[in-house]
């Protein structure tokens, strides 16, 4: 499931999504909000430009609505159900998760922005 040659290897290695080699964020940690979002300018191995347009990331902006929602819905479904908690309680859960997870979802955004439309090439 995550073997190099698939868009998961490629999103949750933070790898090229053409060779699945080079990095594509400058910095590996989630903690230098600086630069959480910097990436390279082209692979180190393969040379694809990461930039293909000006404002091509500005689409990621509906990937993270979506990984927001999703993860709006599981958090609130735990709170309620699991944990038991108010409706008020599961409210601020969810505002805390949002808060705690914005920098993985900005990140994961923009690579699954990415691989919907560049492919692997084994070469």
């Amino acid at each position: 499931m995550f073997k190099k040659g698939t868009k998961l290897y490629s999103i949750f290695n933070n790898k090229c999504p053409r060779c699945h080699e080079g990095d594509f964020f400058i910095e590996k940690s989630f903690l230098k909000f600086g630069r959480l979002l910097k990436l390279h300018e082209n692979c180190s191995n393969c040379n694809l430009k990461y930039s293909m347009e000006p404002s091509f990331y500005y689409g990621a902006m509906y990937v993270n609505y979506g990984l927001t929602v999703g993860l709006s819905i599981i958090t609130f479904l735990i709170a309620k159900f699991l944990l038991d908690f108010s409706l008020l309680q599961s409210f601020i859960s969810i505002i805390i998760a949002l808060i705690v997870l914005t920098p993985i979802n900005m990140r994961l955004s923009r690579i699954i922005w990415i691989n919907l439309f560049v492919k692997y090439q084994n070469d």
